[in-house]
This record gives structure tokens, sequence and C-alpha cells, in this order.
């Protein structure tokens, strides 16, 4: 046992978890803790400008590491300003520990009115975390981290709070620090194992559904494997893209829409193989099929699907013993797929019924600029949502969105904490004029840091999938406009680079201009307004006016 203050055995037991960087904002709450941290030379403090980017700083680091993301806030409204970047990592499943401060112990609870007090605090994350802790001495710090990185990884990973007050921070006692935990990784018991085999071996075209679980688990190399023993096409989600390549030849592509190719063949399938996915796509597919679910989490199974065998397990772990299973069952007879999947990825290529105009030229441009090795960050932006089934991914944790929880203004910060996880690989942000706004101070931050990631804001002055859908549907726009800056000279203003694009096709000579200056640049795109992309053809009652009530 070694006598130490609470901020000190926090970090340590930061340390001792593989901790290289923490994303947050000092304050008086926290002191004990930044001292801590600046004593401390292995880990890296990078301090942010508002609360809500460090917990999207954070998901990018996680998302595209594979190791938990750290970041730290002052308690009350600054564990409310960070919570959209809690949200998106819970949306996406994403290791992310939030440290929270607290106010005085002998005031908790107590409605005193002291700086940032809120009562029962944990309770603002409760929805959109796995787990919460607070500790209030220092003895109970190293034993509390633990557990919160365990909680952080296995299972479904997902974000976890972990709060204690300021004397905590700053008190000594005698603590014992602790090793990480072990994360044992869970497989389905043989039994249902070997039944899943069979009904597989009996399918007649069964199909592979991948989702971000794969990536969270680290399993796109038994992703790979297990389609290629098996000869099973793969088809994945919008948060499962880069599991497989896209360019292999058993990958479908990803994210279904209401119609199309790709739905067609998964209604066709009467067998479906969901790995790491909720499998609760807003188009639901293969109503008719057999879901084989593998999945870390019990509650997934059956949830949207009822006609499900569930395998809870770890994707990794779970993948190579089906797939020795299914061998031992005579699976794995099915005739190639890749005849197939080649021409359906020919057509969708080709046919103009896969495509909406102007948004497939734009991004034609951006893939041609963008290096095949970059991270993508995409945005809630038109690009963004096109993006999903048409980009072309080739890369394990390479590109990112913000799931169901879909926040305008994620994709900026969220890229900026991928760039620190990946400083030797290309990052580019792809953000609309308004979503870039939520976070444009963090220029600072990566001015600070030296953060040399690429942002491409395609600006069109407007909330612009709100005024179209206004105009379309409701009479006309209001209020949608926007008074913006001069990009250029805003990323100038902080000592960025500021460039400008002739239009969104020049962006393919611009990128590769900018990824060579090796600094924080910002490009300003302008862009007219898109129509409604044909995935959005099947549109919620909500969304245009109605006579009566909507069941």
């Amino acid at each position: 046992m070694t006598k130490l203050s609470g901020g000190e055995a926090l970090v340590k037991s930061l340390v001792r978890e593989g901790v290289e960087v923490v994303f947050g904002l000092p304050g008086v709450q926290m002191y004990g803790i930044v001292a801590a941290l600046r004593d401390e030379p292995s880990i890296r403090f990078i301090v942010t400008r508002h609360e809500q980017a460090t917990t999207y700083m954070a998901d990018g680091y996680a998302r595209t590491t594979g190791n938990p993301g750290v970041a730290m806030v002052v308690p009350g409204p600054g564990i409310y300003n960070a919570g959209g970047g809690l949200a998106t990592a819970f949306s996406r499943s994403s290791p992310v520990v939030l440290i929270a401060g607290q106010i005085p112990r002998k005031t908790i609870g107590k409605n005193l009115g002291g700086l940032h007090e809120v009562n029962d605090q944990k309770e603002i994350t409760r929805p959109i975390t796995k787990w919460q802790k607070q500790v209030l001495r220092p003895h109970e710090v190293p034993e509390a981290i633990h557990e919160a990185f365990r909680q952080a990884k296995s299972d479904r990973p997902g974000p976890v709070h972990f709060e204690l007050p300021p004397e905590t921070m700053v008190e000594r006692e005698e603590v014992t620090l602790l090793e990480p935990a072990r994360i044992v990784r869970k497989v389905p018991g043989r039994a249902t194992i070997e039944q899943a085999a069979k009904e597989i071996a009996a399918a007649r075209k069964p199909v592979i559904y991948a989702g971000g679980g794969v990536a969270r688990s680290d399993a796109e190399a038994e992703l790979v494997a297990f389609a290629e023993a098996t000869r099973i096409a793969v088809m994945t989600s919008a948060g499962g893209k880069g599991t497989m390549s896209e360019r292999h030849p058993l990958a479908l592509g990803s994210s279904l829409g209401p119609s199309g190719l790709l739905k067609d063949y998964i209604e066709d399938a009467d067998l479906i193989i969901g790995a790491g996915t909720r499998f609760s796509m807003r188009n639901p597919a293969g109503s008719d099929a057999r879901l084989i679910h593998i999945d870390a989490d019990p509650r997934m199974i059956g949830h949207v699907h009822k006609n499900t065998l569930g395998l809870v397990g770890d994707v990794k772990a779970t993948l190579p013993v089906l797939a020795r299973a299914l061998e031992a069952a005579g699976g794995g007879k099915w005739p190639s797929p890749a005849e197939e999947v080649a021409d359906i990825r020919r057509r969708l290529t080709d046919s103009e019924d896969e495509k909406n105009r102007p948004q497939e030229e734009y991004l034609q441009a951006l893939q041609a600029g963008a290096p095949s090795d970059a991270v993508m960050i995409f945005g809630m932006t038109q690009l963004g949502y096109y993006s999903r089934p048409r980009w072309m991914t080739e890369n394990a944790k390479s590109y990112i969105d913000s799931g169901y929880s879909g926040n305008l203004g994620f994709s900026f910060p969220t890229a900026l904490g991928a760039k620190v996880g990946n400083p030797d690989r290309p990052v580019i942000c792809v953000s609309g004029d308004g979503g870039f706004m939520y976070n444009s101070s963090e220029i600072s931050t990566a001015v600070k840091y030296g953060i040399n990631l690429v942002t491409v804001i395609y600006n069109d002055g407007h909330f612009g999938n709100v005024a179209r859908d206004l105009d379309d549907d409701f009479g006309g726009d209001y209020e949608s406009k926007f008074a913006n800056p001069d990009f250029v000279k805003l990323a100038e203003a902080y000592g960025a680079v500021g460039l400008r694009a002739r239009d969104p096709f020049d962006v393919e000579n611009v990128i590769p201009e900018a990824l060579e200056m090796k600094r924080p640049v910002f490009i300003d795109v302008p862009v007219s307004r898109v129509p409604r992309p044909k995935q959005w053809s099947a549109r919620a009652p909500w969304t245009t006016p109605q006579k009566g009530l909507i069941d």
C-alpha cells in the first residue's frame, strides 16, 4: 500500500489501464486530478474549449483505436454539456470513460445551492451509460476505476460514469493500486452452437449481416475468415462499415434502404447470421427468415426479430467456434455467391435507381480526393446520410457516423479524437456548415495541440435538410438560414489553414493539397440544396402534415 491522494490514485490507475490521453476541462472541483495529470508524463491531457467536445473526442479516439477513450468534466453543467457525446457513444456501443467531479461530499444531496450542484447527478447519465459509480474516499478510487474500465470494455462495450468530490482528490490515505481486469470473451454453450450450425447448414441461401459490434470486438479478421470459409456473402449496417473491405468479393455493401438490390437480397435469404448487431434496422428485412443472432447483449436477442436463435457471446470468440461446428455439420457447401455479389455491386454502381444526384457526383469527388486508408468521420449532413450506402470503405475502424443518436455537430470534435488516436493516418471530417458551428471553437484545440486533420465544410448557408423538407411538405421554409462567418478567415484567425473549393467537385484537388500541409486545415465548399435521398422515400408520418391523428 502507498499513501496517495485520490487524484494521484486515479491517474496512476489510468496509467495501469493503458490510458495515454485524457480529453477534458480543468475546473475548481478538479484541481486534485489536474495536478496529478500534470505530474504524470505518460498521459497527455488535451483541454477542449467546451465540455461537449470532451466526450465526442473520447468517442472518436475509442472507435478508431479500439481502446477506451477518457473524458473529464466538472460536475453538474459539465456533465450536461458532455451528454451529446455520451449519447453518441451509447448508440454506437463505444467504450468511453467519463470522469466527473462532484460538490463537497458533506453537501451532496442537500440542495444547498452549491457551485455546479445537481442532486443525484448520476441520474443525468443513467439512460446513456451502462454503469455509474460515486466514490467518497481515496482508497476506493483504484477499485472503482478498475471496474469502470472492465464495464466499458466487456460484453457490449459502452460509456460509463465515474465521479468523486473535490476533497477526495486531495486527501491522502493508504491506497492499493490494482492491475487491469482481464476481459473474458464469452462463448455460447456447445449445444446452442451446434443447433445454430445445423440450422445454417440446412439453409437454402444464408447471408451475414455484420454490425458495429464486430469492430468493437476487434473481430474484423474473424468475420472475413468466417465468410471465406463458409462462402456466405456479407452485408453490413452503417456501424459495421469497414468490418469487411467493401472491395472483398463477398462484400455486398452497406446500409439497407426501404427498397433496392440489397433489400431484395436479404429478403430472399431464408437465414440471416446477425453478427454484433442489434438488428434494429430502420427498414426491417428478412421478416420471414430465421435469424442466428450473435451478440454479447442478451437483451437484444429477439428484441426486434422474433424468429431468432440467440448466440449470446463475444463475436471475436464465437465466430471461429461456430465455423468449426458448421464444418462438422456439413455446412459451407453452397455455391460461391461471388458472381452474384459482383453483379449486384456492378448494378449498384451503374443503376440510376440506386443513385441520388448530385450527391453521387459529390461523393465521388470526395472519394477521389481522400486516400484509401483515410479515417472518415461523416456528420449529420446530406452527404453523410448518402455515404452510408455509397462510400467505399476498405479498412477497419475507418468509417464513423453518429449512429441512431444522430447528433448534429458531432463530426468535428469526434474527428479530433480520431486524429489524436491515429496521428500517422489521414483523418478527414465531413460536415455541414450548421453542424460545424456547434463546435467551431475547437479549431483552437486543433491548433494548440497540432491535431492535423482536414475538415471539409459543405456550406449552403442553411440547415439544408430542414429547409428542403419545410419547402417540400409544409408550404415553405422558416428560419433555417444562417449568418455564417467566412470559414477561411475563421480558420486563419485561430492560426489554422483555411482553403476554399471552387465547387463540390473541386474537393478532389483540394483535399490532397490540404493533407500535404500537415496542419489543421478547413475547406469551405459552396454547395446548393440537394433533393431528398431515395433512401428516405418511405417517410415517417410525422414528417408531413396530417389531417387527423396518427396511430
